[in-house]
């Protein structure tokens, strides 16, 4: 197995939304059918240990998660489609990196510094009340992640730039103290993953409770389509499209001539329950067999199971070999 040319993973968190669509599922379905790239995508089930408490939350985010994006299309024959916890190298890499790791860098990372402000905020005595090692150290876990496959692209969120930048830090440690072992990643950001608006105009979000699911049957789709927030404007009045949430969404998944007519049918003044009726349609078009696939997988849990483990043993193809050239290099190996 080759080393990884693109790397992303997913964090069981929660039901899938048309965000994650937009912004993560889609490209990544995309990329995982090229012949011409090795490309990763796993469930970050480890990270979710540290905001969520719950085993049955996890559980079951972990199939919807899996579910979805297996029935959006990714190529799990093609890419390499894997769980987090299936790969045992990963915790060991995690700590042999810890070792390396400054405290000062970890000091640094933007979790950590906003969980400190929220106390001091609070007037808590003790800044570091409630504060766990997961969130503190989670940048390293996430460096291990990238670089037990030598990724040399990580597409992320802009939230999420720093975490690669410390991973490209621990990786030259490591190349300076041992040996040239890892690949620096190279950060993507890819500026033009829509950012979805949610039912009151913020970005879509499971903080904000303002998301759409993935999944929803026909009805509820609807439902929660129709509580999208618009202004007051009478529906023979031109509207603007640029601060419409209605028109953003739908500017997500149109093509580009579609999405100009519509513009077009702003500026003649569309009514409001027209638009949202005309974009329900047009979500629901294209989750349909979607959706169908998705609850098939839902119901045989088992079938996800099998790709997860196939998944596992080719990413272990590489991570397997690679961890015992890491610990050759820092001195862990057989006496005899």
């Amino acid at each position: 197995m080759k080393n990884a040319d693109f790397l992303t993973g997913i964090t069981p968190s929660g039901t899938p939304h048309l965000g994650n669509y937009v912004g993560a599922i889609r490209p990544a379905v995309e990329s995982s059918k090229r012949r011409d790239l090795t490309s990763y995508y796993f469930l970050a089930d480890y990270h979710s240990l540290i905001k969520n408490h719950d085993p049955k939350k996890r559980e079951r985010s972990s199939l919807e998660i899996a579910a979805a994006w297996i029935a959006l299309g990714l190529d799990y024959e093609n890419c390499v489609f894997y769980r987090q916890s299936d790969i045992p190298e990963i915790p060991e890499l995690t700590w042999i990196l810890t070792c390396l790791t400054a405290k000062g860098l970890m000091n640094r990372a933007h979790a950590y510094k906003a969980a400190i402000q929220e106390n001091e905020a609070d007037k808590n005595k003790d800044s570091d009340k409630g504060i766990t090692m997961g969130l503190f150290s989670y940048p390293i876990l996430m460096a291990a992640d990238i670089l037990m496959f030598n990724a040399r692209k990580v597409p992320v969120g802009k939230d999420q730039i720093q975490h690669l930048e410390m991973t490209r830090d621990i990786a030259g440690r490591f190349n300076h103290q041992y040996k040239k072992l890892f690949i620096l990643p190279e950060v993507v950001v890819d500026e033009s993953s829509a950012v979805l608006s949610g039912l009151d105009g913020r970005k879509m979000s499971k903080s904000y409770n303002n998301f759409i699911p993935l999944f929803d049957t026909e009805k509820q789709l609807r439902k929660m389509v129709m509580k999208i927030a618009t202004n007051s404007i009478g529906p023979d009045e031109p509207k603007d499209p640029k601060t419409c949430t209605l028109f953003s969404i739908y500017k997500a998944f149109a093509t580009e001539s579609e999405t100009q007519a519509m513009a077009e049918r702003y500026a003649k003044g569309i009514a409001w329950g027209t638009m949202k009726q005309e974009l329900f349609e047009y979500i629901n078009q294209i989750l349909k067999e979607p959706r169908t696939r998705y609850d098939e997988l839902i119901q045989n849990p088992g079938d996800i199971e099998t790709i997860l483990k196939a998944g596992a043993v080719k990413a272990r193809e590489f991570s397997v070999p690679f961890l015992d050239k890491i610990r050759k290099t820092i001195g862990i190996r057989s006496l005899g």
